[in-house]
């Protein structure tokens, strides 16, 4: 890579460049990719990297195995050793130190990226993808705003990404029930941008990155900054809204039965406090 500096050295993301495409793969097969504080911190790492890299022109994020992600690990979120004085989870510095700076370099990149998503994008899986210039997904592919099922509120900023795509309505819908979302509704309602045979799917991505890595960078450039500004213009002012809503609800009972219900396999029995 140039001027770049040498690849990072990561546990969970692989990293590969090729032809001026860099691709990131999340690399927790065996979790569906679900994110724990290692994979954050990892593709956090693995975006700075290619983002100041001149050598790439264009990036392509994806799963490894049969997902792009399941979301946050809430298994690591309860474990996970960054805690309030309390002793709960410290989801805002979560948030703001690993998930919200990911997907703030994703929009701020000088370069396009391309979501490229095989089965679930749920939670802040979903979010990253939407964090995306280009959103592409196999037939089997779906997506889902999983937040509400353990008493959370959309965060990696989805609140934003998914209305400025499919606006108020859909997107009230999907964030307070919490529903499934196939890919071709996905690309029907707008959230994404294209949807192929599960078989077909690497071959298409692969010629999308090379349209791009081969076209004019510096109008790339300026058209993300267009975008940003009209519809992201507020973006960090959002995030932190997600992050203290996120750290408030982390504290309620409903929060507590969200995650107990999901390791036990059970209904959750919300109280609405």
């Amino acid at each position: 890579m140039s001027r770049g500096g040498s690849p990072p050295r990561l546990a969970t993301v692989d990293l590969e460049l090729s032809a001026g495409v860099a691709t990131i793969r999340l690399a927790r097969p065996e979790a569906l990719n679900a994110f724990d504080r290692q994979l954050g911190e990892d593709l956090l790492a693995a975006l700075r990297h290619v983002g100041a890299d001149d050598g790439v022109r264009a990036v392509v994020l994806t799963g490894a195995g049969r997902a792009f992600s399941s979301g946050a690990d809430l298994r690591s979120v309860r474990d996970d050793d960054v805690r309030t004085r309390s002793g709960g989870p410290n989801l805002y510095h979560v948030l703001s130190e690993r998930f919200h700076p990911a997907a703030a370099c994703i929009r701020e990149m000088p370069k396009p990226v391309v979501a490229a998503v095989r089965g679930p994008a749920v939670g802040v899986g979903m979010s990253l993808a939407l964090s995306c210039d280009f959103v592409v997904a196999c037939e089997s592919a779906y997506f889902m705003l999983a937040f509400v099922n353990v008493g959370l509120v959309p965060d990696g900023g989805a609140s934003a990404f998914v209305l400025s795509r499919v606006g108020f309505t859909r997107g009230a819908r999907l964030a307070l029930l919490g529903e499934r979302l196939g890919a071709d509704e996905a690309v029907d309602c707008g959230l994404i941008n294209a949807v192929y045979a599960d078989d077909d799917l690497d071959d298409c991505v692969h010629e999308l990155a090379m349209r791009l890595a081969a076209g004019p960078t510096l109008a790339y450039a300026g058209i993300k900054r267009q975008l940003n500004h009209w519809l992201f213009g507020r973006m960090a002012e959002q995030m932190e809204l997600e992050a203290s809503i996120q750290q408030r609800l982390t504290e309620s009972a409903d929060f507590g039965e969200g995650v107990a219900a999901f390791v036990e396999k059970r209904p959750p029995r919300f109280i609405g406090g």
